[in-house]
């Protein structure tokens, strides 16, 4: 290595050598982020090259891209290629008991959207870019093992190989997911704090398959069946199919062991759907894996001096049903930068600054996503959510600068996620105080109509 650890420099003329643990999405963007400001970055990859994988297991293949996820992508010049990609979804399409549906928009004053796009392609686009960088180095089939944290060594296996590879930088960033190993080692630093918790729902994806190549349902719509304790929801796809996912307890899974438990449950809660999955796909798709768990993480800090830091699902973890896990750890990537041409590329005061600001954000948005589960299985059902959407809707189409609602500041403003609960509460007190005066007044006006009435008899 050509130069000190940060421990001794807080600022460098020369490059530094980054070690990116993890090239998905946020590692593959910090690794062109850090490449564009001069530095040589080695990216490492436990997977192969998901650019010659037919399938990646495990992962839901489409993502929901918001306002968030645009600026980050947008700084690396790719926004525009890949919202070309994606799908527009400019609203929930609610699917009731009887099969009837209601189109809730997001945003009915200014039409604004989120996008499906699919994991792998957004990848794929992501390592290409960064393949075009000459100081940025890809290394598919290298699964962390152990590391020196002081000392900024690394140790690597080779999968493919079954080699070992000994690496040491001048920082290390931890982009290696909910189940970060680059995390695990920071754990021994005393000051580290950590939590994870895991919620008693799971997943199963499903698969609404296309019809003579064109969509079964209205595609610009994130679709949802909410049934209160669980829910369906289903994210269009370029081959004109629909990813679906069944989120609920454990328990509800539980009790599907054969075939006419499934079909049963499904004639119940979900009718509309057997016809469009196909029951024998239906069948098929949901007995052939495990419900798989939900995890919320939250960590602080995110940085240890001198040279560890963690971005995206390695710093905070969240349940899916936001949709700003990406676009969080986008968000992350984007931050980070602007920090560093704030302070001049000093990376050490810069990293410091950003695990310091970022945290509350990180935690924000962790327990908003569990926030969001019960308002779309349940709350978006009632009437009293409707009435505070159509005014929420209503103020912010007439005073857009003092009213925000809390769904349109997270996914479509670059408002702080600590900010965007500020806000919502702040409009919460002055909602209450109106309906309190206005309770007052009505009250009045009977009393005084009353007592005018009995005057006059």
């Amino acid at each position: 290595m050509s130069q000190q650890k940060l421990s001794t420099n807080d600022q460098y003329d020369q490059p530094l050598r980054i070690i990116v643990v993890g090239a998905g999405l946020v590692g593959s963007l910090a690794a062109i982020n850090f490449a564009k400001k001069g530095h040589n970055v080695h990216l490492y990859e436990y997977r192969e090259d998901i650019r010659r994988a037919e399938l990646v297991q495990g992962r839901s293949i489409n993502l929901a891209l918001s306002a968030r996820g645009r600026k980050a992508l947008a700084q690396v010049g790719l926004e525009e290629k890949l919202l070309k990609h994606g799908i527009p979804m400019r609203g929930r399409m609610l699917h009731d008991l009887s099969g009837e549906t209601q189109a809730v928009p997001y945003d009915p004053n200014t039409n604004q959207c989120i996008y499906s796009i699919g994991r792998k392609y957004l990848n794929e686009i992501l390592l290409n870019e960064a393949e075009k960088y000459s100081n940025i180095h890809l290394n598919f089939n290298k699964k962390m093992k152990s590391a020196k944290l002081r000392q900024c060594e690394v140790t690597f296996h080779d999968e493919k190989n079954d080699g070992v590879e000994n690496v040491s930088g001048d920082l290390i960033v931890g982009c290696d997911g909910a189940f970060s190993t680059v995390r695990r080692y920071m754990l021994q630093v005393p000051g580290f704090d950590f939590s994870q918790t895991y919620i008693d729902h799971g997943y199963i994806e499903l698969c609404i398959p296309p019809v003579n190549r064109e969509f079964q349902m209205e595609v610009n719509y994130l679709h949802i069946w909410p049934r209160g304790k669980f829910m369906m929801i289903a994210l269009p796809n370029q081959d004109k199919s629909w990813t679906v996912t069944l989120f609920m307890p454990f328990s509800n899974f539980a009790s599907i062991v054969k075939i006419d438990d499934l079909l049963t449950f499904f004639t119940e809660y979900f009718p509309d759907a057997i016809n469009l999955i196909g029951k024998q796909r239906l069948i098929d798709d949901f007995f052939k894996a495990k419900p798989q768990h939900l995890i919320s993480i939250k960590c602080r800090p995110t940085y240890v001096d001198p040279n560890i830091l963690l971005l995206g699902d390695a710093a905070h973890a969240m349940v899916p049903f936001y949709g700003q896990g990406m676009n969080a750890g986008f968000e992350d990537c984007r931050l980070l930068g602007e920090i560093l041409d704030r302070h001049h590329n000093c990376i050490r005061i810069a990293l410091k600054e950003f695990s310091d600001s970022r945290h509350e954000d990180a935690e924000a948005i962790c327990d908003l996503a569990m926030y969001n589960y019960i308002e779309m299985r349940d709350l978006v059902r009632s009437k009293s959510y409707r009435l505070r959407k159509l005014l929420d809707d209503f103020l912010y189409r007439n005073i857009p600068k003092y009213w925000i609602p809390l769904y349109n500041s997270v996914s479509f403003s670059h408002m702080p996620y600590k900010r965007c609960i500020d806000n919502r509460k702040w409009q919460d007190k002055i909602l209450s105080r109106i309906i309190i005066f206005g309770s007052m007044l009505i009250a009045a006006i009977v009393l005084f109509t009353f007592g005018f009435a009995c005057k006059i008899i």
